[in-house]
């Protein structure tokens, strides 16, 4: 993944999670700490938190790729954003389902990045695989 300079009006921050269920958690853990110190306000923390939660389980779940292959969160966050990109391996492409019937236990992630990102998208990466990213105004 790019790794651009950071203006002195923002901060960033990436970590490294193995492609494991509990890496959920871990991510979402992370980013609520380092964002939890007023930074931001906490609607869009929690809007943050679910949205990390839904791409590192896609990434986890669906990404075919060699064992030991592990899962990048990035966050930078600006005066007037937040954005954060989860990576993995796979060239495969996150699928957005139109619409979920009550009974779907999948397919709605994609579809809550659409509905409370203010942007969301899907880059190929420098390197193997692609990284799913989204930006919250702040």
């Amino acid at each position: 993944m790019p790794s651009p300079a950071t203006p002195a009006d923002s901060s960033a921050a990436r970590w490294r999670f193995p492609r494991h269920p509990r890496s959920v958690g871990r991510a979402r853990r992370r980013l609520r700490h380092e964002l939890a110190t007023g930074r931001i306000a906490t609607e869009v923390l929690e809007t943050a938190e679910l949205l990390v939660s839904e791409l590192v389980t896609n990434a986890v779940q669906h990404a075919r790729v060699p064992p030991g292959r592990e899962i990048e969160v990035r966050y930078e966050l600006s005066d007037a954003c937040l954005r954060v990109e989860v990576a993995d391996a796979s060239d495969e492409q996150p699928e957005q389902c139109v619409v979920a019937d009550d009974n779907d236990e999948r397919g709605r992630g994609p579809l809550l990045v659409d509905t409370l990102a203010a942007k969301w998208g899907v880059s190929p990466r420098n390197i193997i695989g692609k990284f799913v990213w989204f930006e919250l105004p702040l």
